[in-house]
Formats: structure tokens, C-alpha cells, sequence
């Protein structure tokens, strides 16, 4: 086995080619005045332009840079979920590759593991270069699945965390198909805490976290750790029993008491137009469940690696494929 370094990077890389030759400059900076020993994993998630070509030519100069090239995109949790598996340091730290996660952040991270924290994750204080309504969705988003989930997901927290080996060791038994890694890290437990910092705008490029992909990473980290959405057919449900009860009494008060004819057409349909959708929706919400049941039984590798540069056969890593 080789000599376990102190500190891991793991860095999700998908179509990141304009920033990469500055994300260089920026880790060969903060690793070069570290003091700890080191690698970097890169974990090129199936890019479309050069960003492989250009991770190769760097691990060509730097032993110390290993990367893991998928088959095809597998998404930005499972990149996460593959450098966790090859990262060998006591330390492992996950960011982003566009610059948003500064490295320099790093050494207050590395800080308090040193004070004996498992988990230390990022806490951004402000957010350059992001929408107003990306904002408020995002906080709105994590406020809410708070309420609805039993375990502390930190607030305005990504993905940008440090963990020891003892989380990283849990971390991998955690093998399900539809991942949101901070509250699967947030779920294991340990001693936890934060630093703060301003997350800057992205470098260069354009993000990965579009609205579509936004709402389906919204939809798994409730899914993964809620069943308050099944729960709210039940609430519905007697909600509508409690409705039509009333519109029953009120239909035999105008039958026996009143003109003899029930009017209220437009009441009616109404009432069937919320009866409908109220079902159209629990439908929905009972196939996302049973969709998730669906990709899990498969048992299928979370991910396939096409191709991996300075990652040594008795390195120690989680499942090689997934």
C-alpha cells in the first residue's frame, strides 16, 4: 500500500477546460504552503471538450495529481461519491473545480480537524455571481427540508466540507443510486462544524446546476431522506373527506329545506377539479418513491471508470467501478 498522505482534494470535473490552467495555479499555491502532505483526485465526470486531454498533460508533471475518468456522465454526486472512493488521505476534502470553493479556504478546515472535528463544511456568508431568485430558492429550499427531515443539514452549506477517514470509511457503505451527499454526510453523524466564507463568482465557464437540475437534485435530497411527501397524501386525503361531507349536508339541506334543486354547478366542478389534481399529484409523488425503489433494486455500479492516471493497483480505495 502506498504512504497515506495527509490531505485529499477531490475535485468534480465536467467541461471545466477555461478553468482549469487557473485551478492549477490556484491548488499548486495553497498545496505548496500547506505543510501537510497531499494528493488531488480529479474526477472527470465524461467532459465534453478538452478538460481530460488537459487533467492528463498536469498528471503527466505532478505524480501527486491522480485522475479517474468516467465512461459517461454519471452527474456531479456520483464525481463526489467516485473521489471519495479513491481518496487515501486521513483528510478529505470535496470542492468545486470552478473556483467557487476557494482553496485557501482549506487551512481553516484543516484547522479544526486538528481541534478533533470529523466534518468541517463550508458556510457561505455571500454568494458573487448568482441570480436573486437562485438565492431564494436555495435558501428556501434548505429551510424547508429541515422541517421536513429528521437529521441537521446545515444551512447555506454545499458540498464543500472536509471529513476524516473515519467519515470518509462510513461514507462509503452508503451505496444508493440517488445521492445527495450532504446529508448523506450531514446522516452519518461524527463531530461536526463550520467555517465561514464569501463564495465568490465562478472563474470562467457557465454552471452545471441549471433550473431543471436544480429542481431533480431538490426532489433527491427530499426523497432520500423524507417520506413527509407521502405522509401529506394521507393529510389530503382527509382534507378532501372532510370537504365532501360538507358538500353532502349541504346538498340534503337544499334538497329537503330549500327549492328542491342542488345549484351550485361551478362549486361542483371546482370541487372536482382539486379532487382530480389533488390525485394527478400523490400519483406523482408515489412514482418518484416507487421510481427510486425501481433504480435500487437493480443494483447496478453507481459508476464505470474508463480510464485512471497515477492511481497505483495497491491503493487503497473503496469499490473500483461503483
Amino acid at each position: 500500500m502506498s504512504a497515506r498522505p495527509t490531505l485529499s482534494l477531490v475535485l468534480p470535473i465536467y467541461n471545466e477546460e477555461p478553468v482549469i490552467p487557473e485551478l492549477h495555479k490556484r491548488l499548486a499555491a495553497f498545496l505548496g504552503d500547506v505543510g501537510e502532505s497531499w494528493e488531488v483526485i480529479f474526477v472527470d465526470d465524461g467532459s465534453r471538450d478538452r478538460s481530460r486531454e488537459m487533467l492528463r498533460a498536469l498528471a503527466e508533471q505532478e505524480p501527486r495529481y491522480k485522475v479517474v475518468g468516467f465512461a459517461r456522465n454519471f452527474g456531479h454526486q456520483i464525481a463526489i461519491t467516485a473521489g471519495v472512493d479513491y481518496a487515501i488521505g486521513e483528510a478529505v476534502v470535496v470542492m468545486d473545480a470552478d473556483l467557487q470553493d476557494p482553496p485557501e479556504v482549506v487551512k481553516a478546515m484543516i484547522d479544526k480537524w486538528r481541534e478533533g472535528f470529523d466534518v468541517v463544511y463550508a458556510v457561505r456568508t455571500k454568494r458573487e455571481g448568482e441570480t436573486f431568485f437562485k438565492k431564494v430558492t436555495a435558501a428556501a429550499f434548505y429551510r424547508l427540508l429541515r422541517k421536513m427531515i429528521r437529521i441537521d443539514i446545515p444551512l447555506d452549506a454545499g458540498d464543500f466540507r472536509l471529513m476524516s477517514r473515519q467519515v470518509v470509511i462510513a461514507l462509503r457503505s452508503l451505496r444508493e443510486t440517488h445521492r445527495f451527499v450532504r446529508g448523506m454526510v450531514s446522516w452519518v453523524g461524527f463531530k461536526q462544524t463550520a467555517v465561514y466564507y464569501e463564495r465568490p463568482a465562478r472563474f470562467a465557464g457557465e454552471t452545471k446546476y441549471p433550473l431543471r437540475k436544480m429542481m431533480r437534485f431538490a426532489i433527491d435530497g427530499v426523497t432520500s431522506f423524507s417520506t413527509v411527501p407521502l405522509r401529506f397524501a394521507t393529510w389530503l386525503g382527509m382534507l378532501a373527506g372532510v370537504i365532501a361531507i360538507g358538500a353532502a349536508f349541504w346538498a340534503l339541506w337544499t334538497k329537503f329545506f330549500g327549492t328542491g334543486v342542488v345549484p351550485g354547478w361551478t362549486t361542483l366542478m371546482m370541487l372536482v377539479a382539486f379532487g382530480s389534481s389533488a390525485q394527478l399529484l400523490m400519483t406523482g409523488i408515489l412514482g418518484e418513491y416507487i421510481g427510486r425503489i425501481y433504480e435500487e433494486v437493480k443494483r447496478r455500479p453507481l459508476y464505470l471508470v474508463s480510464e485512471e492516471r497515477n492511481v497505483g493497483e495497491n491503493d487503497e480505495r473503496g469499490p473500483r467501478h461503483g
